[in-house]
């Protein structure tokens, strides 16, 4: 156990980080990985979360692995970091063969402090092998809230998080989110052996952050968005929105205003959103109109306004995204801009992620015809039910907890490598059984244009090795710049525990919980509609949601300051299916059986939702597609299935 004084930890908060005190809480979880022990950190955004594991990295013996959902927040981490002179690295696909190789050897040699890594990164077979043996002094989890099911962006890659942990034989794990309910806190400290006595949960209140809700219908909201940003004072600024298209309109729009805005979303290309972020942070007045990934993890301190162009899916991502403002402690403005249209969107995308019966079913009678042991490809599941990829792992991991699987190590199928110097130069270097052993794998490659592509189980089964020994091989000859190596063709290999006894039964069962995950979702939105119009302090009912009411009203939200009246939403549109288009459309279902056939499809489709089937048919580019958008999901359902 180390044990530092104050003094110490103060000096050390000062040398490396240039503050003079820490921030609540920070103490207190910083005093626990200190003392050898795991623990829980649920600080509001701009609460010091990263502080927690970047300190004692400089303190303790071993890599901090730190594990983000994020590269946004890596790379922003990692830049502030290295000017501070703090060895940080990361590891994804954006690296170099070069850039790969220099961070594994820092890792392996201990002069890298820190190591950045994605939850998906524990999916690559060669990271797991590179990873054994090296200390790991504190495994750090952020937005770790993601491991518990009733959190409001479950991930079932994080449920594996503990598992991973154990393996590398973590030595203490930290457990970070912004916004976490007392049941997720619990699910946090359950699955990452955390005891309850070392989580530290921070006050969410901050009175500089005046909250404003304005009820607005969608032929005007661009109207009020730009009169909201030309008469605020000069600041940073996000402007939240739900659809890449719609940031793609807002920036356009702000721009022709006259005003400072730049639009961000996944869908756009590596370097240009780079570019986005960069001038965002940089700019002393810049407007960002963003999906609701832009921010997380950002280290700017004088955002001065967050608005919600669009609702917020939850109450939690709206604490999570409005605490992106006024990290300086000055006065910052949170405005949402109610609009009841954005309803049937916002439905339609939680409806569109329920799997139909039909669709579990043939899920379930594929998994269970296999054998005892059997690996799987989650892609081939989910174009093969017509499941969206991210539905397919939550449903795998599903039966695991129920004990019906058990998951083993994911493994790649194949490999690909680009020599960089001829195989006799290669095989120069070794001598002997190593030199036969390359020959071998080499000879059992098969050449592409410029690639070879190798299949690991089938040379390793024609060879009798390992086929641990052939990924290291290849690993090693990536590293030391013989070959460019590319792992392919993940698969997840599971072991079948029992047997259901009815497969209908379980269906049914399967179907209720797809069923309860919905509704739970939607519950979610209407939370956030009941926070919209509560007739009360609407910053007391948010923070009540977090268990953290307030005692008295705060003075500052649309409710206190508009005379204690609550904000009355328009009436919902409702439209009903254009009757032409349906004709058209059912004419159109007739000749795509296989692909609109099931009647959740049909409606998909005319709901421009996508899935992999509709994907990889190309529908999704057809006219059709989306033709009937601000139609409810349910009655478009309704309708395909009376057809």
């Amino acid at each position: 156990m180390l044990v530092f004084a104050m003094t110490e930890l103060s000096a050390a908060l000062s040398q490396h980080f240039g503050y003079t005190e820490f921030l609540p809480g920070q103490e207190a979880v910083i005093g626990h990985l200190l003392a050898g022990r795991s623990a829980a950190a649920v600080f509001p955004t701009g609460g010091g979360k990263s502080l927690c594991y970047q300190l004692p990295a400089l303190l303790i013996e071993g890599v901090v692995l730190v594990v983000s959902p994020l590269i946004a927040l890596m790379k922003d981490q990692i830049d502030a970091l290295q000017v501070r002179g703090i060895a940080a690295r990361r590891l994804d696909s954006s690296l170099s063969l070069d850039e790969y190789r220099e961070v594994m050897d820092g890792v392996r040699e201990q002069s890298i402090r820190l190591l950045y890594v994605s939850p998906e990164r524990f999916n690559n077979e060669r990271f797991r092998l590179a990873m054994q043996g090296v200390r790991i002094g504190i495994f750090a989890v952020d937005e770790a809230h993601c491991i518990s099911e009733w959190g409001h962006n479950f991930r079932p890659d994080y449920l594996k998080l503990p598992g991973y942990a154990r393996q590398f034989a973590a030595e203490r794990i930290l457990a970070l989110t912004a916004t976490a309910t007392d049941r997720v806190l619990a699910d946090m400290c359950r699955g990452f052996d955390i005891d309850p006595a070392c989580a530290v949960r921070n006050q969410f209140y901050r009175p500089n952050l005046a909250l404003s809700t304005q009820a607005v219908g969608s032929e005007r909201r661009q109207d009020e968005l730009v009169r909201a940003l030309k008469s605020a004072p000069a600041g940073p600024a996000i402007v939240y929105v739900t659809l890449q298209r719609t940031a793609e309109e807002v920036a356009e729009r702000l721009a022709a205003e006259g005003l400072p805005a730049r639009a961000y979303h996944a869908g756009m290309e590596d370097d240009v959103r780079h570019q986005a972020q960069d001038w965002f942070l940089a700019s002393a007045d810049g407007i960002m109109a963003a999906t609701i990934a832009f921010g997380m993890g950002i280290d700017k301190s004088n955002i001065r306004a967050v608005y919600h162009y669009n609702l917020p899916k939850s109450l939690e991502n709206y604490a999570q995204e409005i605490g992106r403002a006024g990290r300086d402690g000055a006065p910052a403005e949170c405005r949402m801009l109610a609009c009841p249209g954005d309803l049937n969107v916002l439905e339609n995308f939680i409806y569109g992620d329920t799997p139909g019966e039909a669709a579990l079913r043939g899920l379930l009678t594929e998994i269970f015809s296999q054998p005892q042991q059997f690996d799987v490809n989650f892609h081939h599941l989910a174009s093969a039910h017509d499941i969206r990829l991210l539905v397919v792992r939550t449903l795998m991991t599903y039966l695991e907890l129920d004990e019906y699987l058990r998951g083993g190590t994911p493994f790649y199928s194949s490999y690909q490598f680009k020599p960089l110097q001829s195989s006799a130069q290669i095989l120069e270097g070794f001598s002997g059984e190593r030199r036969n052993f390359l020959r071998a794998i080499f000879a059992r490659s098969v050449r592409a244009k410029t690639w070879f592509h190798l299949d690991l189980d089938e040379a390793a089964r024609e060879l009798g090795w390992e086929r641990d020994r052939i990924v290291k091989a290849l690993d090693y000859l990536g590293e030391r710049g013989m070959l460019e190596v590319k792992a392919a063709g993940v698969r997840h290999r599971y072991s079948i525990l029992r047997r259901p006894s009815d497969l209908e039964e379980l269906t049914a069962r399967m179907v209720e919980r797809a069923a309860q995950r919905e509704q739970a979702e939607l519950a979610r939105l209407g939370d956030v509609l009941d926070f919209i119009q509560c007739d009360g302090c609407q910053v007391s009912y948010l923070n009540a949601h977090f268990h953290e009411p307030l005692p008295s009203p705060c003075g500052h939200c649309s409710w206190c300051l508009d005379g204690n009246r609550p904000t009355v939403m328009p009436a919902r549109p409702d439209p009903e299916i254009d009757r032409g288009v349906w004709i058209q459309a059912v004419e159109f279902r007739h000749n795509h059986p296989d692909e609109l056939g099931d009647p959740r499809a049909f409606a998909r489709f005319l709901c421009g939702i996508s899935s992999p089937r509709l994907t990889r048919s190309g529908l999704t580019k057809h006219t059709l597609f989306g033709v009937q958008s601000g139609v409810r999901y349910p009655a478009l359902l309704s309708r395909a299935e009376a057809e």
